[in-house]
């Protein structure tokens, strides 16, 4: 058991450190040939912060656990709203002014109610993940036609702040680019070992551990990315990458594993428990962001406490199942 843990616990440090690497020398390739802020903010970012979900999840798929990267998924999502948005507003209550995220809310709710649609016979087909795939082409489609539609955004004044902090060279910039990937698939690969290892030693299956492990693991970027753009004030870009990344991972994520590995026989719990917890977590965020009470979009930390809650409820209740102390 030492081997495999000391791979999760190195995948996990590679897999956040490659991903800063990426997303920055990323960004600043796109700022250097003339991409609008607003377009890499919503683009680049959101795919650079999701990049540790997708090859992980792809690791996964190519080494024949389907599920693990369907928990990753899922887990990911449920990460991303309870724990991150949780503690974050926690730390500094998020105000939500930026009509691009309040219009990506909607979106993400029909994102995550066809995920649940292709996964009501407890499979995901090979073209059903091409529909997915295709879903994330459109989605990186309309973020684009977003980007260029909305100069003056909030969001667009906080992501060229944050692009002016982490300008460099374009050498410099194609380096950590091509780096952070290289060192993003090689971390993957670690972590997927080493989680795999742990579940058949423990009895464990690949859902849970994707769920659980992995999923908080890959999300740890996204963690780090929210914390500090709240304490600098930047809350569009906190929830902004929230909800980007969910939308990413449900389409391309998943889309992904199940292109390279189509999967059968799905438990039946992945839909009452996991994707209901996703929803549940989204319609949450939805009523919180619009603010449809006062009218001002905010989670402060009440509403972040519940959230936090929420997620330890669910982790609680699958480690309960997992061990058999609800049985």
């Amino acid at each position: 058991m030492t081997l495999p843990i000391l791979a999760i616990l190195s995948g996990f440090a590679l897999l956040v450190w490659s991903a800063d690497r990426f997303v920055e020398g990323a960004a600043a390739t796109a700022r250097l040939f003339g991409m609008p802020s607003l377009l890499i903010g919503m683009v680049i970012v959101g795919f650079g912060t999701s990049a540790p979900e997708m090859v992980v999840s792809a690791m996964a798929a190519l080494d024949g656990n389907p599920s693990l990267a369907l928990g990753n998924a899922l887990g990911s999502n449920i990460v991303n709203i309870g724990l991150i948005l949780g503690v974050t507003a926690l730390i500094a209550p998020i105000a939500v002014h930026s009509n691009i995220v309040r219009k990506e809310l909607p979106l993400l709710l029909a994102i995550g109610a066809l995920l649940g649609l292709l996964l009501w016979d407890n499979s995901l087909t090979g073209i059903e993940a091409m529909l997915l795939l295709g879903g994330f082409l459109s989605l990186l489609g309309w973020s684009v036609f977003s980007a260029l539609r909305g100069r003056g955004d909030t969001l667009e004044s906080e992501m060229e702040m944050e692009l002016e902090v982490h300008a460099m060279p374009l050498g410099k910039a194609l380096f950590w680019l091509l780096a952070g990937l290289i060192l993003l698939i090689v971390s993957s690969r670690v972590l997927v070992w080493g989680a795999v290892a742990i579940a058949e030693a423990m009895g464990i299956s690949d859902l849970i551990i994707g769920l659980t492990i992995v999923a908080l693991g890959t999300s740890l970027p996204e963690l780090a990315a929210s914390v500090i753009a709240a304490r600098k004030g930047e809350h569009d870009i906190a929830i902004g990458n929230i909800v980007g990344s969910n939308m990413f991972n449900t389409l391309a994520v998943v889309g992904i594993a199940g292109a390279i590995a189509p999967m059968s026989a799905i438990t039946p719990e992945v839909l009452l428990r996991d994707w209901s917890t996703m929803m549940a977590l989204t319609v949450a965020l939805m009523f919180m962001a619009y603010g449809f009470r006062n009218g001002a979009g905010r989670i402060n930390r009440l509403e972040g406490t519940l959230l936090l809650l929420a997620f330890i409820a669910y982790n609680s209740y699958l480690v309960l199942s997992e061990t058999g102390m609800l049985s």
